[in-house]
């Protein structure tokens, strides 16, 4: 298995509540391109690997992403925590926090569920990590800043 240190590699500390900035890294949880999508897709696609090394790197990759969810969770709650009612309502988070309060819930930022079609395991060698790449490819790409 593996050594769990109980603290993030990167601590996150932020002090003051932003549910609009919560709505848009919610999306890196739990939405299509999101670190939940890509930890299952890595530690499901290793079983059918047919070399022990790529096995290894698939684990090794997923358990990383398990790391980037741990983050981005902190993120998102630090980012709601403490909210008051007219924050809630004013950015719109009142229909996430109606049915999630301030729990990190795995869901896109257009408010859709973590869905287990975000992830492909075929089977196939070349198929697989083709895939790992293209959606290693969309997560990375640029970002508009805000």
């Amino acid at each position: 298995m593996w050594q769990y240190e109980k603290k993030l590699q990167y601590p996150v500390n932020i002090k003051n509540p932003n549910p609009k900035y919560a709505q848009l890294i919610i999306s890196q949880y739990g939405g299509p391109d999101g670190e939940l999508g890509a930890s299952m897709r890595y530690l499901t696609q290793r079983y059918s690997m047919p070399y022990n090394e790529v096995k290894g790197i698939l684990t090794d990759i997923g358990t990383e992403e398990l790391a980037h969810l741990e983050m981005i969770c902190a993120m998102v709650y630090q980012l709601t925590k403490n909210l008051n009612e007219k924050q809630i309502k004013e950015s719109g988070f009142d229909k996430y926090f109606v049915d999630h309060t301030t729990a990190v819930y795995p869901i896109a930022a257009a408010s859709l569920p973590w869905r287990a079609e975000y992830i492909q395991a075929k089977g196939d060698i070349l198929a697989d990590l083709h895939e790992d790449l293209a959606a290693d490819a969309t997560t990375t790409k640029e970002q508009p800043a805000f």
